[in-house]
């Protein structure tokens, strides 16, 4: 008979903003390497905004989440997901 498997950290769980920033890291690692691979940035973005919602959605709710991405494209205005190049 096998035992389940049960995750255990490795460490104490970082700060909020630090996980924000490994999250961020290690999708734009697989980001990149599904673009070296072929796939089509807009395919990319689809599927990631896809896993996203399905992740609040599955955390927090339809309806919360609906109330969430009502306020997004006053932030998407207002270039909140804007990157901004350098000029040289």
């Amino acid at each position: 008979m096998s035992q389940p498997f049960t995750y255990t950290p490795a460490r104490d769980p970082l700060p909020d903003h630090e996980q924000k920033q490994a999250a961020l890291s290690y999708l734009n690692e697989a980001w990149a390497e599904a673009r070296h691979e072929g796939v089509d940035g807009d395919c990319l973005a689809q599927a990631s905004l896809f896993a996203a919602f399905a992740e609040l959605v599955g955390t927090y709710g339809e309806d919360a989440v609906a109330k969430f991405v009502e306020g997004l494209p006053v932030r998407v205005r207002n270039g909140e997901f804007s990157v901004a190049l350098a000029k040289q």
